[in-house]
């Protein structure tokens, strides 16, 4: 038998489900078990095509629009957010809903509430058509919310009044990216207000800064999620401009082998999407390929839990 090439296999921490997510995939095992099979869920509960599989597995339905729920069936609206329409539509039907939106979404679909409610004009750092983007632009009313996603396009802003501005954020960015585009609306703006506090996440901004401490040995970077998970983009992104060539796969099965190579060091994370079975999952695949050594890399530790709505709490 061929010996296998040594790995040294540098594993991101945190990586992986955050409480957020934790909370809405909660949410709608909590509804099968309560109201029994099936129940609806507007849009990807998550962003990951495993965790939606396994989901539809025990009885829940995706669909995109609450018009495709039937009525007298119970519904969850995504971790993501949705427009205030969108739970005014669910009670005018008398539809039973549960809200999976991460509360530190729904934290900042509040602060633009209470902005537009003082008369700010909000510009909005976010990418478009990201259905969190689209669920924060649904709590305000049209036209006072303007969306920016580089530092070029803050040239182009045009605003009402320039001196009653203030700036939120979609909670899963670039946190490097961000900083810049903040500066520059500063700087164009000098009286725009922000937050107290910093609207990325915190499981976002954990994830980037494990994964700048794995890129300081590795010699690549995998990192497990969808395609349309922002943060999990975000973090090949920040590898690749560390210099390190990286790749976002869904699972085991995605690992291009020839791309990969024999490097002596890898770096592995997974976004806040990802569960841990598709961690151990690739490193089962690595390791018939390579004498794994594995080596967590740890830069912070987590302990948020977020409480469940009360329909499900309740005895």
């Amino acid at each position: 038998m061929t010996d296998k090439p040594d790995l040294l296999l540098l594993i991101a921490a945190p990586r992986g489900f955050c409480a957020g997510v934790d909370r809405a995939i909660n949410i709608v095992e909590l509804a099968i078990e309560k109201y029994g099979a099936p129940v609806y869920v507007r849009h990807e509960i998550v962003h990951n095509k495993f965790v939606v599989d396994t989901l539809k597995d025990k009885g829940a339905i995706f669909v995109e629009e609450l018009d495709e729920v039937p009525d007298g069936y119970p519904v969850v609206f995504s971790a993501h957010g949705v427009p205030k329409a969108v739970p005014a539509d669910a009670n005018a039907r008398g539809l039973d809903w549960l809200d999976a939106t991460c509360p530190l979404v729904s934290k900042v679909h509040r602060q633009a509430e209470r902005l537009v409610d003082g008369g700010k004009h909000i510009i909005f750092i976010g990418h478009e058509g990201h259905p969190e983007v689209i669920g924060t632009f649904g709590q305000v009313p049209d036209g006072m919310m303007t969306l920016v996603e580089t530092v070029d396009d803050v040239d182009d802003i045009i605003v009402p009044d320039s001196d009653n501005l203030a700036f939120l954020t979609q909670t899963t960015l670039s946190v490097d990216d961000t900083a810049e585009v903040i500066e520059a609306l500063k700087v164009r703006f000098p009286s725009i207000q922000g937050p107290r506090g910093e609207d990325i996440c915190y499981a976002t901004s954990n994830r980037q800064t494990a994964v700048k401490a794995v890129t300081e040995r590795a010699e690549k970077l995998l990192v497990i999620g969808a395609t349309n998970s922002s943060n999990s983009l975000r973090l090949a992104e920040l590898g690749e401009r560390r210099g390190l060539p990286s790749r976002l796969i869904q699972r085991a099965t995605d690992i291009d082998f020839d791309w990969l190579g024999q490097p002596g060091v890898l770096g592995l994370t997974a976004g806040a999407s990802a569960p841990e079975v598709l961690v151990r999952e690739v490193v089962d695949a690595l390791k018939e390929r390579f004498h794994v050594t594995e080596e967590t890399v740890l830069t912070a530790e987590e302990h948020m839990i977020f409480k469940l709505p009360r329909q499900l709490t309740a005895a």
